[in-house]
């Protein structure tokens, strides 16, 4: 068997499956809007409070949860410990 047959066969398999994956993802995609739209009316129903952001550190989880110095754990000029910390702003207060 050459390379260019194998290969060709291999794209072909990989294709077929990524089909079958839009297709499954077509599928199930009227549930998730049914589960999606339940966990809304429960949120709102209990009155809980936004989802978690990140899952490293308790500052990132949710910034109006974090109290004040706990991004500063160790120094403040200390370098940051955790990447999802450089996505999160800084709060509008500390901001010019």
């Amino acid at each position: 068997m050459r390379k260019s047959t194998l290969y060709m066969a291999l794209c072909l398999f990989l294709g077929g499956a990524f089909l079958c994956s839009l297709v499954d993802a077509n599928i199930r995609e009227k549930t998730m809007i049914e589960r999606l739209t339940s966990s809304i009316l429960l949120t709102q129903e209990l009155g809980l409070t936004d989802l978690a952001l990140f899952t490293e550190a308790r500052y990132t989880r949710h910034p109006s949860q974090a109290d004040l110095h706990s991004a500063f754990q160790d120094h403040p000029m200390s370098f940051e410990h955790f990447p999802t910390g450089s996505f999160v702003q800084p709060p509008a207060h500390l901001v010019p």
